[in-house]
């Protein structure tokens, strides 16, 4: 957990932000984002040389190397030494701007080599908006204080970060509620032999809580050269169609101890992802509307549910890339679990006919507040083309922990616990009533349900019988107060009137 102290300083920089004239969260992020990349560069090359001095060695192929380094866009040579945070953060305020927005951010725009490749190479299209030199030193100084090769306390400072985007208003619908991720990740339980995808990643927040749980969990086996070498570059692989997510998602993930994850710019529904039989375990919370262009859909994928909802496609989608055995838990529209259309329709068959389709909780319509009211449900299942669906279990989730208003405060009522206990102990549900929050229903039932999977379909609400006075009786004592009411209108009027 990050420090007050540190809390302080980030809501600091934030508000330098806005007092620079730099008021969009996003844009925030994303600048505050290139300025821990410059630091991380310098920081990391120090732990190094330290190294390297203590053993009598050269730093291997160092960032910061000997000599200068020739700016492609003004033509002319810097020394590698004034690219250097520790370098330039000591410099007088016009000097250092012109620096960092001339030479070092050009640097780290075409530093596309190394293990800085995850998050270097989205960075083409990135632009430095900070307009003023106070501004910068101001925000400078108030970075230079974070230790960028302490991962655990920099994961959580880009948490409280990507929190406060949420918090702001603004692009708040990239992230969803890390409550509710790390639900899912529990449930799924990754490990060192999965290889992890959210094809519609946003800022990575599955991914990177993936991360956490495999370091939480499975310490001893990251010692391992091959498990560790597994969970830097091939474990965890993220795809979005927006430049500037895959940064921050980058960038997010290398906080994390993932320094070089297979990060892509994609549309992950188009032609263009050839992605088959390829992750173990599937995480998304993908996007529910939105412009398609049904031309460039991935015909494998029509194939499954022919239809224009991104919700359907993705869904589709998962069961493509998945390989035989792997597992998805998704996030999806309420609309998904009973609409009538033939998309609806054909998708949900290929979730329980041709694969196993294990679950289905129903969260309520404020878990998404104060961005979007709908009511959504996480659908759990695992890939076998051959079937499998014996029963479903269904959970309706009533509370998250949070209150279901735009305000969104912390309150005692909290289903997710109980979710995860009993998710996790199966066995013990078989008893379970319709009246109980959480039940099975045998697939028989679903098929001649024409495969509704709403909960509302199958919940056996008791009704409890109301027993209401004489219509005689409570009349009599309407008279009665009318009366009394009278009487003393009438005494009111004699003495003051």
């Amino acid at each position: 957990m990050i420090t007050g102290e540190i809390k302080n300083r980030i809501d600091a920089i934030w508000d330098t932000f806005w007092t620079g004239g730099i008021t969009n969260s996003i844009t925030i992020l994303e600048q505050m984002t290139y300025l821990f990349f410059m630091k991380m560069l310098d920081d990391a090359q120090m732990k190094k040389e330290a190294a390297a001095n203590a053993m009598g060695a050269k730093v291997k192929e160092p960032v910061f190397k000997a000599g200068n380094w020739h700016n492609p866009e003004t033509d002319r040579d810097v020394p590698y030494t004034d690219l250097r945070w520790s370098n330039f953060k000591n410099k007088e305020a016009e000097a250092m701007y012109r620096l960092v927005s001339k030479d070092v951010f050009i640097f780290i725009k075409t530093l596309n080599d190394g293990k800085e490749s995850a998050y270097s190479r989205f960075m083409d299209s990135a632009t430095f908006l900070i307009q003023s030199a106070r501004t910068l030193v101001k925000i400078v100084e108030g970075i230079d204080g974070l230790d960028m090769n302490n991962r655990d306390t920099m994961g959580d400072v880009y948490e409280y970060v990507l929190g406060k985007m949420a918090a702001s208003g603004n692009n708040g619908q990239f992230r969803t509620p890390r409550h509710i991720i790390r639900m899912m990740v529990d449930m799924m339980e990754p490990n060192l032999d999965d290889t992890v995808c959210d094809p519609a990643m946003g800022s990575a927040g599955f991914i990177v809580e993936a991360a956490k749980f495999v370091q939480e969990h499975h310490k001893k086996d990251l010692l391992k050269k091959d498990k560790s070498d597994h969970y830097r570059n091939e474990m965890f692989h993220g795809f979005d169609t927006d430049q500037t997510m895959l940064r921050i998602g980058a960038m997010n993930l290398m906080l994390h101890g993932a320094d070089n994850p297979d990060i892509a710019y994609r549309d992950s529904l188009s032609t263009d992802n050839t992605d088959e039989n390829r992750y173990s375990l599937c995480l998304a919370n993908p996007p529910f509307a939105g412009s398609l262009d049904y031309e460039s859909i991935n015909k494998n994928l029509l194939a499954i549910t022919k239809t224009k909802k991104t919700e359907l496609l993705f869904l589709a989608l998962f069961v493509r890339m998945l390989r035989l055995g792997g597992r998805c838990a998704s996030i999806v529209p309420d609309g998904v679990l009973f609409g009538n259309s033939s998309g609806h329709k054909a998708i949900r068959k290929e979730l329980i006919e041709n694969q196993r389709l294990q679950a289905v909780i129903s969260m309520p319509s404020g878990v998404f507040q104060p961005y979007s009211g709908v009511s959504t449900a996480i659908l759990v299942f695992t890939k076998t083309n051959a079937g499998g669906t014996d029963k479903v279990w269904f959970y309706d989730m009533k509370a998250d922990g949070y209150t279901l208003d735009q305000k969104r405060t912390e309150c005692a009522e909290n289903d997710i616990p109980d979710i995860i206990a009993r998710w996790k102990n199966l066995d013990a549900e078989t008893d379970r009533t319709r009246k109980d929050q959480s039940f099975f229903v045998p697939v028989d039932e679903i098929v001649a349900n024409d495969y509704d999977l709403s909960i509302n379909k199958y919940k056996e609400v008791e009704k409890v019988k109301v027993e209401y006075e004489n219509p005689k009786v409570v009349f009599k004592r309407i008279q009665k107060l009318q009366g009394e009411i009278n009487a003393a209108m009438d005494e009111f009027r004699e003495k003051f009137l």
